[in-house]
């Protein structure tokens, strides 16, 4: 009497080991090797397991010549996508804290999603895009307490109305270990603006830092309220690449909150005896140039470097208090104050100038409405 084997049922349930998937793509991969090509980068591209796949076994004894076929079209998708990915991060933005960024003196860059001027152009604004990306501005900054792998701890948020108390904080990096490697912008390697909800008692502050890491400035936030502070920065990384972030956190008054209507539109105010008026256009999503003239009684004013230079400009958004810092051309055209701004997008905000003269500085507030 004879013998024969079984034949297991092919429709059972696949091999522990998964030589069923395996035998199931080599299949598909002589019907038709693009499709399985494609669908085996796009998984490196998202697990990195694409070595792993194309060397399984597409049946018992070895791969075929299809399947090797196979892995050289996946490792040539793959080499181009990584070569790809590193030109790009070679060639991607740069940004003008080259160095010390606002004017400053090291050297090196790093790419971030704000800052795209060239080193020691001067001009150029925090939060939002310049005149070479016309039309595609990016939100403000200053909406996040954490952003780009850094995040800013205050100590203490609660402040008493009309006393002098210390505002302490530090930004720690995305392993929660403190930031103490900071570039010089501006003549400061830290800026903070403060200022309330309803966008007035407009402060720009500059602490300064302990060994550990942690920011202290003595401030006074004269009325009951929720406030807005920004910290405006630029971390050095270990390999000496720098990075321009603005946070920003919410601070507490206690007692009874009276909001201030926003003033009017207007192009032109009054601040300490000099009259500070705009010529410019804005526009959302546009770059387009806004240049301040400074009066005092007797005409021009001799305008001073502040920070570094002639002007300063914050401009914050109603509703959200999205944040624009705005640096001017490095020097004066015919006595006026040069800047290039880009509104991200319609709305109500208000513009705040700093300025000095004779060693003293005054600071212009204006409302901007952009339809």
């Amino acid at each position: 009497m004879s013998w024969t084997p079984a034949v297991p049922d092919q429709a059972g349930a696949p091999p522990s080991d998964g030589s069923t998937v395996a035998a199931d793509r080599a299949g598909a991969a002589l019907s038709d090797p693009s499709t399985v090509a494609a669908d085996r980068a796009g998984e490196a591209l998202s697990d990195g397991s694409v070595a792993t796949a194309v060397s399984a076994p597409g049946v018992a004894g070895g791969p075929d010549r299809s399947t090797v076929r196979l892995a050289l079209v996946v490792g040539g998708l793959v080499l181009a996508v990584l070569l790809g990915f590193g030109l790009g991060r070679l060639n991607g933005g740069t940004n003008d804290y080259g160095g010390t960024g606002l004017g400053g003196t090291t050297g090196g860059a790093a790419a971030t999603p704000d800052h795209t001027h060239p080193a020691g152009t001067g001009a150029h604004d925090h939060g939002s895009v310049t005149g070479a990306d016309q039309g595609a501005a990016a939100e403000p900054g200053g909406l996040s307490v954490s952003s780009g792998g850094y995040t800013l701890v205050p100590l203490a948020t609660e402040f008493p109305a009309g006393r002098t108390g210390q505002l302490r904080f530090q930004v720690r990096d995305a392993q929660r270990r403190p930031v103490t490697r900071f570039a010089v912008v501006h003549d400061k390697p830290m800026h903070v603006i403060v200022v309330r909800r309803d966008l007035t008692g407009y402060q720009h502050l500059h602490p300064t830092m302990t060994p550990d890491g942690i920011w202290s400035v003595p401030m006074t936030l004269p009325q009951p309220g929720v406030w807005r502070a920004y910290a405006d920065f630029t971390v050095v990384a270990d390999n000496g690449g720098q990075s321009a972030v603005t946070l920003g956190v919410d601070l507490v008054v206690p007692g009874a909150y009276q909001p201030r209507p926003l003033p009017a539109p207007a192009t032109s105010t009054t601040v300490d005896g000099f009259t500070v008026g705009y010529q410019g256009s804005p526009q959302a999503g546009v770059t387009v140039p806004l240049t301040f003239r400074i009066d005092g009684p007797s005409g021009g004013a001799a305008l001073e470097r502040y920070l570094g230079a002639y002007g300063h400009l914050v401009a914050l958004r109603e509703g959200d208090l999205g944040y624009l810092h705005v640096h001017p051309e490095p020097e004066l055209a015919d006595g006026q104050v040069k800047f290039w701004l880009t509104i991200p997008s319609p709305g109500r905000y208000r513009l705040y100038l700093d300025f000095q003269v004779a060693t003293k500085v005054h600071t212009a507030e204006l409302t901007l409405t952009i339809p």
